[in-house]
């Protein structure tokens, strides 16, 4: 998708890298790129808007909303006769008839249905009782052309034209008739809901306490704010500490094991040999072996520990540069909220065109039992495809641009010498990802859908076969499923580092991908760092502001009031709480999420600036100083910054003099004048 010309830059042996890296100017010298995939990308939207005119067109979403009788009557509705059915009882008027009634409530796919005015909300144990029932009601349960004197005499079967009885008493589900004692989950989840049971109380304690709950999810924004403000001054000690534990639980972990065996040895031993335990001999070689592999596992570990320790300390450096960029653009940490407002509106959208596109089918007669069918044209059934795909790659290309425009803007701060200089950095990675790299992003998005599709079809088949023996065909399905969803976490991370190489060099999808992989394998060690202790951090930061908001929401149900106590007013108290440990959860991922994609784009704004740089004359590093002491040219790079900077500051005042000098001199001209 417009990858395989520019990626020709990427072959071995090409020199082009070398000779731009000469010449390299980060967030400069900007094109158009993988102009292709967006044309395509843009195509296929048109698709969409046609497959949404299609189905606007030829769909009715009252139909699937309010219910259709046998004859292709919308019920609650006027309806107007259609040509192609010819049918006395088609395109009647049911304005006083919103509920569908099937003739045979428990097998409602062969049965007759009619619009009546009301559900019998009790059992009909024969004819007469419906024909009492439609005096009392006035809602007839038989066809439209029985009147109510005929209806002893018009005959039953479940294809009318009067049901058979017994008829159970039903309750209005989505515009249906459906019975309240039948086997089907939304019966008994509707019968639940209105019965004063658990899941009501439940419901009704939510409900009560919702002011409540808003008031909750506002706190934990502003704690989650807080919390990414702060979060860069405790991340060192909670990693160090972090590490710390690990190590000493390790150690203490296999001593105990090694006593558990020394203990158990010598008991065993201290038996006489003809006494001893083949049971006791087992369990004393299990711990040997549990003693060896700990060892080795707590040896390699602190080797780990010891080797990680300056990674780790990078980690809170980025860390601490991470705070240093939120301060020069605070609003990045509300990027997932127009992220969320894009995708649903996109969500409202699809799912209008599927009611529409469910619908979309013509009304025939079916010759077997005289009553109106909904047929899908043949092209609805690819449609059906092609929306989900819509669904899928859209939904991943916006999340691309928010992931594009972070990046964009974290990289504008980083290559900014003079930070003071740094001016609007969201808004210009916006108009640099709308100008240049919308196809990019269209080529990244493509990519996952090329892997969640088949995982996907996976998950079908998983569900159809779920009944079946053949455990075979269930591990191969899992395994399948599971190397398809590590691929895909995989590429995602991929791609975010692709985007990032972009925005700061401007290179195609395929080039940018190419190079983030490079950087990625040859700093490992970093990567395996800030994705295992940084993650580590930003969790606690996210379980931290779960407990300071369940923490006070706790002592406001719990407080006591002279007017009323809070929690009078619910059956569990626990329930909101839990609602807004919840909300609160997830407001601090979406925004300490962001904190994470910001310390992942400075990791590899690091890496390429020292692949590029060297730190010598025109060449210097664009990172602070913070940052030149994982440098291993730190020394050499720091002495030419502070000759930079002196020789700077020493043109500055040698300027300085010269304007007093000329002002001086203009100033005594003036007074000899």
């Amino acid at each position: 998708m417009g990858c395989c010309q520019p990626c020709c830059r990427c072959c071995p042996g090409n020199k082009r890298d070398e000779e731009e890296d000469e010449r390299w100017q980060p967030l400069m010298d900007r094109s158009c790129t993988d102009v292709i995939a967006l044309v395509i990308f843009i195509l296929f939207w048109v698709g969409m808007f046609f497959i949404a005119a299609y189905s606007i067109a030829g769909g009715n979403a009252y139909r699937l909303a309010y219910g259709t009788d046998s004859y292709g009557n919308v019920c609650g509705m006027k309806n107007e006769k259609n040509a192609n059915i010819n049918l006395k009882s088609a395109g009647l008027d049911m304005t006083g008839r919103p509920y569908v009634f099937f003739m045979d409530l428990f097998n409602p796919a062969d049965a007759l249905e009619i619009c009546v005015s009301k559900c019998p909300d009790q059992d009909l144990n024969s004819i007469q009782e419906v024909q009492e029932f439609a005096k009392n009601s006035s809602s007839s349960l038989c066809e439209y052309d029985v009147k109510q004197e005929n209806i002893l005499t018009a005959g039953q079967s479940h294809l009318g034209p009067c049901p058979s009885t017994p008829v159970k008493a039903s309750t209005s589900f989505l515009n249906r008739c459906v019975p309240k004692d039948a086997p089907d989950f939304l019966v008994k989840f509707m019968a639940i809901l209105n019965s004063y049971d658990i899941f009501y109380k439940v419901l009704s304690d939510v409900f009560q306490a919702r002011a409540e709950i808003a008031g909750m999810c506002v706190l934990a924004l502003v704690v989650a704010l807080l919390m990414v403000a702060l979060i860069r001054f405790v991340a060192g000690f909670v990693m160090w500490i972090f590490m710390g534990i690990v190590a000493v639980a390790s150690i203490v972990g296999t001593a105990l094991l090694w006593w558990t065996y020394a203990t158990k040895n010598q008991e065993y031993y201290a038996v006489p040999e003809n006494e001893r335990l083949d049971e006791n001999g087992k369990d004393v070689t299990a711990f040997l072996v549990y003693s060896i592999i700990a060892t080795i596992a707590t040896v390699v570990l602190l080797i780990v520990l010891i080797v990680m320790r300056k990674r780790v300390k990078l980690v809170v450096a980025l860390f601490h540069e991470a705070g240093k960029v939120f301060m020069h653009t605070p609003l990045l940490v509300l990027q997932p909220l127009w992220t969320f407002i894009a995708l649903a509106l996109f969500f409202i959208y699809w799912t209008a065109v599927l009611v529409f596109l469910a619908t979309a089918g013509e009304p025939t007669v079916d010759t077997s039992t005289g009553w109106v069918t909904y047929r899908d044209p043949e092209p609805v059934r690819y449609m059906w495809w092609y929306h989900v795909v819509g669904l899928i790659w859209t939904s991943e290309f916006f999340l691309a641009c928010q992931q594009m425009v972070i990046a964009g803007a974290v990289t504008q701060v980083y290559f900014t010498r003079d930070k003071k200089q740094v001016s609007s950095p969201i808004l210009k990675a916006t108009g640099r990802l709308i100008s240049y790299h919308l196809g990019s992003v269209a080529v990244g998005s493509f990519i996952i859908v090329l892997v969640k599709i088949p995982r996907l079809i996976l998950t079908y088949i998983q569900a159809k076969l779920k009944d079946k023996e053949n455990s075979c065909v269930q591990f191969t399905l899992k395994c399948c499923m599971c190397c398809l969803w590590c691929l895909e976490n995989c590429l995602k991370y991929l791609n975010y580092n692709a985007y990032t190489v972009i925005a700061i060099e401007g290179t195609s999808f395929c080039t940018a991908a190419r190079r983030a992989f490079l950087a990625l394998v040859s700093n490992a060690l970093r990567v395996v760092a800030i994705n295992s202790v940084g993650d580590f951090v930003l969790f606690l930061g996210k379980l931290g502001v779960v407990a300071i908001v369940g923490a006070i929401s706790l002592i406001i149900f719990r407080a006591p009031s002279e007017v009323e106590r809070t929690d009078a007013r619910l059956h569990y108290y626990a329930v909101p709480i839990l609602v807004i440990c919840v909300f609160a959860f997830f407001i601090a991922h979406c925004f300490l999420s962001v904190y994470e994609m910001v310390v992942d784009t400075l990791l590899l704004c690091f890496c390429e600036d020292c692949r590029i740089n060297d730190g010598s004359p025109g060449r210097e590093y664009y990172m602070d100083k913070s940052l030149l002491e994982f440098v291993e040219n730190s020394s050499e790079a720091l002495k030419n910054l502070d000759k930079k900077k002196k020789k700077e500051t020493a043109n500055a005042n040698a300027n300085e003099h010269v304007e007093l000098k000329e002002t001086m001199n203009s100033s005594s001209k003036a007074d000899y004048v």
